[in-house]
């Protein structure tokens, strides 16, 4: 009976999945792909047959290049769609990390569009929602940006009472010299102080402990203060932490908390686009909140499709007046709630805020509010102010005209004087816009259709695939890594139909 062997397309039924990923991906156009490779040296193995058996593998939750280089010796499945061909682990890991860089998401797109002209998913109508997934990076292995700035700050202090005890001892000296300010420091500043301080001292009686700090000084700020320049250049002002193996990632809070101790763990906030459950566009992001992480997530779309999309629908996580005006001027329909929405929808019998600024009546076309007891709060003045994500806000501001024996000042407020409130008339502005489209008949469906299209998503990468914690380190392989985790997702659900 085995005189012929059967090949191993006999072997493998017409509608398996491995067939499905093989027809994909030999429709896609792997140009970008094929100029990562210099050329030259002894033969590659091909970049489409690679790619087909790393999404494969994804899909099966196979992850480790090295069960992947068992797969291709030992699955049929993973020898048919090989051609037999048997790369390394290093192989392998080395076209996933240094191959698929800066072409992957190009890659997906297509597959995206080739499932869109399907019919399986929409570009235009998306739900986005994020996630947070462990880093490959040790949790013990933190720095933080606030303990850098108290670390300046105590040498900054150190350094000024060093400079004043200097003044006293050599007043005649220091007369003509201009005053010093240490508020900003750095490694050549500080020693060209300690230099000097040292210069200034050195034929007069210094008390010891002086003299030892001095010492400690010249030997260590400079290169402390170098140090936390570079850790300063790392955060970037975007974030407050890093891990050492992985500077890439970022300490959050994660829903994996199996010790219930709420402690950080490094990790990535992934932001997720979906469509009918089909992964449309990832981003990943060092910031633990999602609020930040909107603006480019939506780029990143326009940057794949070469068009925004018309509508999008999130949670109250993205709903900022930076987001808003961000969505009001490229034209997307913004179904995203505000913080306080879900509130405003339920009936509060025992309110513990019932004069809350929120609350009071303002009349807009004389610009007041009327206050609890009835007095008008006239307007007195604006000013600026500008949001961590550096997001400027103008703000107006009111006051009562005598709040002096009110029998409700106690409940109104506790600030002494007359009452204030600052408002936001543009967020306030936008927050209405967007309740107006929120509790609307298309409004309530699309939230109904949130939860149900991107937390599934999560739910399966997760849970069904295992997947909770990148393997590679740096934000430019663990894209690989996510990217090829949504491509695997879309593929495996165009197969299963």
């Amino acid at each position: 009976m085995m005189l012929l062997p059967p090949s191993l397309d006999e072997l493998i039924i017409e509608n398996h999945p491995v067939r499905i990923i093989n027809q994909v991906i030999d429709q896609i156009n792997i140009e970008p792909l094929i100029k990562n490779y210099k050329g030259g040296g002894t033969s590659s193995f091909h970049p489409r047959m690679m790619l087909k058996v790393l999404v494969y593998a994804y899909i099966n939750n196979v992850y480790s290049s090295r069960k992947i280089e068992s797969a291709v010796k030992e699955n049929i499945h993973f020898m048919w769609l090989a051609g037999m061909n048997r790369p390394d682990h290093n192989t392998i890991n080395r076209f996933r990390s240094e191959r698929l860089k800066d072409v992957l998401k190009q890659l997906f797109a297509q597959v995206v569009l080739m499932l869109n002209q399907e019919g399986f998913l929409d570009i235009k109508d998306i739900y986005t929602d994020g996630t947070k997934i462990e880093a490959n990076a040790n949790k013990y292995t933190f720095v933080w940006g606030k303990a850098i700035q108290t670390s300046k700050e105590r040498i900054s202090k150190q350094l000024q009472e060093i400079w004043d005890y200097t003044q006293e001892v050599a007043k005649e000296e220091l007369l003509d010299k201009e005053p010093i300010s240490f508020e900003q420091i750095d490694s050549q500043k500080v020693a060209q102080t300690i230099d000097q301080i040292n210069e200034i001292l050195k034929d007069k009686p210094v008390d010891k402990k002086v003299k030892q700090k001095l010492n400690y000084a010249k030997r260590n700020w400079p290169e402390k203060l170098d140090q936390y320049e570079q850790v300063e250049q790392v955060l970037n002002n975007e974030r407050n932490s890093y891990s050492k193996t992985d500077k890439d990632a970022t300490f959050m809070r994660m829903k994996e908390d199996h010790m219930r101790n709420g402690q950080l763990k490094p990790g990535y906030n992934v932001q997720v686009s979906s469509s009918n459950q089909y992964i449309v566009n990832y981003t990943l992001h060092p910031n633990p909140t999602d609020t930040k992480t909107l603006p480019s997530h939506i780029l990143a779309h326009q940057e794949l499709y070469n068009q925004i999309p018309s509508s999008l629908t999130t949670d109250a996580g993205y709903g900022s007046e930076e987001n808003y005006v961000m969505l009001e001027n490229k034209n997307i329909e913004a179904y995203v709630k505000y913080n306080m929405f879900d509130k405003q929808q339920r009936t509060i019998k025992n309110d513990k805020y019932p004069f809350s600024k929120d609350k009071l009546y303002y009349n807009q076309d004389e610009d007041y509010y009327i206050c609890p007891m009835g007095q008008k709060m006239e307007f007195i003045g604006e000013k600026k102010q500008k949001t961590e994500a550096g997001f400027t806000q103008q703000l107006s501001i009111y006051q009562a005209t005598n709040c002096e024996g009110c029998p409700l000042r106690s409940q109104c407020h506790k600030a002494k004087g007359n009452r204030r409130i600052e408002v936001n008339h543009n967020l306030e502005r936008l927050k209405q816009k967007a309740k107006k489209l929120l509790i609307s008949e298309a409004g309530i469906a699309k939230r109904q259709k949130r939860v149900v299209d991107t937390e599934p998503v999560f739910a399966n990468i997760k849970h069904n695939k295992g997947f909770r914690r990148f393997m590679l380190r740096g934000k430019n392989k663990v894209e690989i890594e996510w990217g090829l985790i949504a491509m695997a997702h879309n593929l495996k659900k165009r197969a299963a139909i």
